[in-house]
């Protein structure tokens, strides 16, 4: 299990709940502290305002889900899949993920700062107007993915591949190019002159 930042371990937690069953059930306003959920079933949940705070997700599903203004801070996610699962303003602060599947998945808004996602499958992942300031996203694979507007400043990217994914407007400052795949990633402007300048280029406008 990848580490959190700076070495910090997981949280531990006090109660475990397995094989629950919560296909539809509308988390708006729960909060869950320091719980492990095994074989948790969220399939088409809703959870608007819901707090999860330093718990464990082994194997849940996600599928369908939908979260408005929620919280998973600092927990940890482990075998869980989150298909076609949406975000929307919500904080994710010091959270890791393991083994984790994000087809389809759509983030809009928030806070995913320090999260750990090294070697994160997101290609077919939306990601966008997200802060994500010093997550942990070395050998992230994104190709052909989205990660508009992000915020990934001081983000590890060590052997991130971005080839064809669209990082307009996100902020790639810490991206080394010589470190990343971007062949085909789509930029604007001001990104490419960016990169450039980061390959040692001397770029003048004539």
């Amino acid at each position: 299990m990848p580490e959190r930042k700076q070495g910090a371990p997981a949280a531990a937690t006090r109660e475990t709940i397995t094989g629950a069953d919560w296909y539809g059930r509308d988390l708006s306003g729960e909060q869950h502290t320091g719980v492990q959920f095994v074989d948790l079933d969220l399939t088409e949940a809703t959870g608007t305002g819901a707090v999860f705070t330093d718990c464990t997700f082994r194997r849940a599903k996600f599928n369908c889900s939908r979260y408005d203004d929620a919280a998973f801070v600092n927990c940890t996610f482990v075998n869980c899949s989150f298909f076609e699962a949406r975000f929307a303003g919500c904080k994710l602060v010091g959270s890791t993920f393991t083994r984790c599947t994000f087809d389809l998945m759509e983030v809009a808004g928030g806070n995913w700062s320090h999260v750990a996602l090294p070697g994160a499958e997101l290609g077919r992942a939306t990601f966008s107007d997200v802060r994500m300031r010093e997550a942990d996203l070395t050998g992230l694979r994104c190709e052909g993915g989205t990660l508009r507007d992000v915020d990934l400043s001081g983000a590890a990217l060590q052997g991130a591949r971005l080839s064809r994914c669209d990082l307009r407007g996100s902020d790639l400052g810490t991206i080394d190019p010589r470190e990343v795949e971007l062949a085909g990633a789509i930029v604007t402007v001001q990104q490419a002159v960016a990169i450039a300048v980061a390959l040692g280029l001397d770029v003048r406008a004539e």
